[in-house]
């Protein structure tokens, strides 16, 4: 079931996104998705997005890798009246397209509001800031997959109410196995995942304690159950990019990080066969 195996660039955060580029090529990854971390880079060089975006994707390609996830604005606060975010996120989505960037991540803003707001206006206000994102987001091809993530965004429900104000086929669900083990504790990966359905369609693989999103492996000192992951992801038929997101597991010395994205392989081939039995 699991067919593009990828992890989320930031693994090698300490590369420029070409090194970024040689090193999964050398790990003999195809799949990555593009961290926020290398696409400001990409951005930050000036010029045209798409320009920039395509040159990138060229490079990418000679060496075999390509990138049909990738994680928008990190630090966004969609909401906030302190910056455009909306304009911001739109030259983002462009050098996606354009990198070839399908499944764009994104989290919403349970931040930028007055003591007192309540999480249906909160939720009222993303809706609102998405719903002037995604026209450019369906032009361009480019889906937009709100992340569940602590707060007001912890629960699929929340997810899920946001996209039908919106209403747009520009959204869909991106996962975070590390972020559920945390933040919503009454429902399971299955759930989650069964919840999401066909709207799902990115995964941020980690693993914790249940504590703090310290973005591990899976199989090490984290309790995420995976036969739960497994499970789900096989009856909605996932067929998007299976990403770990791991920077938990980059504070190594180079040799040991490209030995951890080999073992990642054996670990992907098990959860692989959880998914058929």
């Amino acid at each position: 079931m699991i067919n593009r195996f990828s992890i989320w660039s930031s693994y090698d955060i300490d590369l420029s996104p070409e090194d970024m580029v040689l090193a999964m090529e050398r790990r003999g990854l195809s799949v990555c998705e593009l961290s926020d971390e290398h696409a400001a880079i990409l951005l930050a060089r000036g010029g045209d997005a798409a320009e920039t975006g395509r040159a990138f994707r060229d490079y990418a390609a000679a060496h075999g890798v390509s990138f049909p996830q990738g994680h928008l604005w990190l630090a966004v606060r969609l909401c906030s009246t302190e910056v455009d975010s909306v304009s911001i996120l739109k030259n983002w989505l462009v050098l996606f397209a354009a990198c070839g960037i399908r499944n764009a991540v994104l989290h919403c803003d349970g931040k930028s509001f007055a003591e007192g707001v309540s999480h249906e206006e909160i939720l009222s206000a993303n809706a609102e800031k998405l719903r002037q994102l995604t026209p450019t987001a369906e032009a361009l091809g480019v889906r937009i997959c709100l992340e569940n993530l602590g707060g007001h965004f912890a629960r699929i429900d929340d997810l899920l109410s946001v996209i039908a104000m919106v209403d747009s086929p520009a959204l869909g669900i991106c996962l975070d196995t590390g972020h559920l083990n945390i933040h919503d504790k009454e429902t399971t990966q299955e759930q989650f995942i069964l919840r999401a359905g066909s709207l799902l369609h990115a995964l941020h693989i980690a693993d914790n304690e249940g504590k703090t999103d310290q973005h591990m492996m899976p199989y090490g000192k984290g309790n995420v159950n995976w036969r739960s992951v497994m499970a789900g992801l096989r009856a909605v038929g996932y067929a998007d990019c299976f990403n770990y997101e791991i920077p938990g597991e980059r504070l190594c010395p180079m040799q040991v990080r490209d030995a951890k994205a080999d073992y990642l392989k054996t670990v992907t081939a098990y959860l692989d066969s959880l998914a058929q039995e």
